[in-house]
């Protein structure tokens, strides 16, 4: 850890950055205002003041401060502590919630209330101190920005405005044993670096080879939370292409690295960077993604290979996927504790894609009225794109849903005359 005594940080005034309280929290300045009416120090801090400075809006809005936990309780009615690996408050407005963190301390103290695994990991971590000691507690130098109502300036002890402007993203302190202490700042690094678009400083790079293996150690709910912010921020392709490359995605998903590192045809890598794109597509529309729709695609080739060992055993086929995806999701949970409510809709989706296939009256439109149909039909659509389903067959439910009931009928009595066969009809047929 830095000797902090002697550092002097360099300050930015109002005119020398582009923050504007305007562009800040109503809550997050009413706590920044109380809090320094009750004579302590408080500053907007991390990924806010980060996000500010790119013109971006900011998802949170943290405090950083002086005041211990108790004493935040004490200035706010409307607060609640919570943690126990890193005590916090939580200041809340309604359904709007604002974190305040009390300054943290040098890691290099002995106490109880710090404790350190074998392996370097951090799990607990309640020593506080001082400004000067917390920034170097932060993980990324872009991060340990603090924001100050006082008189608007911006204070910099990690040259974080430096790299903030050349678009780099560095750590703070030894990137080696900042990995130790939480390996998830591996994730962390890779979900900056695709989001803010910055390129990873070589030192902190380098040991992510090495060290990814430390987040088997990471307990998978943890795991699942971060895949999550991972996956579903509107980076998803990018993030993908950058966790394979330092070897993290095959930690994450075990059983998909195996299917990508083995496959004789490119179908497995195409569909999941379409479903990548996908999903990064209608995030940047503003439209809503699910988290079951991407696990349900990137655990779809492990379920198939599965199933296809289990059809040559004469299981039949409904058991034989029903089998296949019980055996996948047991080892993948494992790894990211994915919920019950996700994995079961997973099921749905995977088990859904045999029954696109029975189109008599009755099954067609008990499968049409199915809660997950629509998401169904999109991962029908998706495997047809990338030759993994059967074209027609995708375009005969697209034109399906497209037509009023009079031709759905048509059509329904189309495919029962050529023997489950569908078979377009012409314009004029429909019509």
């Amino acid at each position: 850890m830095k000797d902090t005594t002697a550092l002097q940080p360099s300050v930015y005034s109002r005119s020398e950055h582009s923050i504007s309280r305007s562009q800040i929290n109503e809550n997050a300045l009413k706590v920044l205002s109380r809090l320094e009416k009750a004579g302590f120090d408080a500053y907007l801090v991390g990924g806010c003041v980060r996000d500010l400075l790119l013109g971006r809006e900011p998802k949170d809005f943290d405090v950083a401060t002086n005041a211990s936990p108790e004493e935040v309780k004490q200035v706010f009615r409307n607060c609640r502590l919570i943690g126990k690996r890193f005590r916090l408050a939580h200041v809340y407005y309604g359904r709007e919630i604002i974190e305040v963190a009390t300054f943290r301390g040098s890691s290099n103290k002995t106490s109880e209330h710090q404790k350190t695994h074998e392996d370097g990991r951090l799990l607990r971590d309640n020593i506080y101190g001082t400004l000067e000691e917390d920034v170097w507690r932060r993980d990324f130098t872009v991060n340990a920005l603090y924001y100050t109502i006082r008189d608007f300036s911006v204070i910099d002890y990690v040259n974080g405005m430096k790299d903030h402007q050349e678009g780099v993203l560095r750590l703070i302190g030894n990137p080696e044993v900042r990995y130790r202490e939480d390996p998830v700042r591996m994730l962390r690094a890779i979900r900056f670096a695709v989001k803010l678009g910055f390129s990873l400083d070589i030192n902190c790079e380098q040991p992510i080879y090495k060290l990814g293996k430390l987040l088997t150690g990471i307990p998978n709910a943890r795991l699942y939370d971060e895949t999550l912010k991972l996956f579903l921020s509107g980076y998803a392709l990018q993030a993908f292409e950058m966790l394979r490359h330092y070897g993290l995605f095959a930690i994450l998903f075990p059983q998909t690295d195996g299917c990508l590192a083995s496959e004789n045809h490119d179908f497995p890598r195409v569909f999941l960077i379409k479903a990548l794109e996908n999903s990064d597509k209608r995030i940047a529309l503003g439209k809503s993604i699910t988290p079951y729709f991407l696990f349900s695609a990137f655990l779809w080739e492990a379920v198939q290979i599965k199933v296809k060992k289990k059809l040559e055993a004469g299981e039949n086929q409904y058991f034989a996927l029903q089998h296949a995806a019980h055996e996948v999701l047991k080892l993948q949970v494992k790894t990211t504790a994915i919920p019950k409510r996700v994995t079961q809709s997973m099921r749905e989706v995977w088990t859904l894609q045999l029954r696109f296939e029975q189109r008599t009256h009755s099954k067609v439109y008990r499968l049409f009225n199915h809660p997950r149909f629509r998401a169904a039909y999109d991962f029908l659509v998706l495997r047809a794109e990338t030759g993994g389903a059967n074209t027609e067959l995708a375009q005969w439910w697209t034109t399906f849903q497209d037509v009023d009931s009079k031709q759905q009928e048509k059509m329904l009595s189309a495919v029962h005359k050529n023997g489950g066969k569908y078979r377009r009809p012409s314009k004029t047929s429909v019509n």
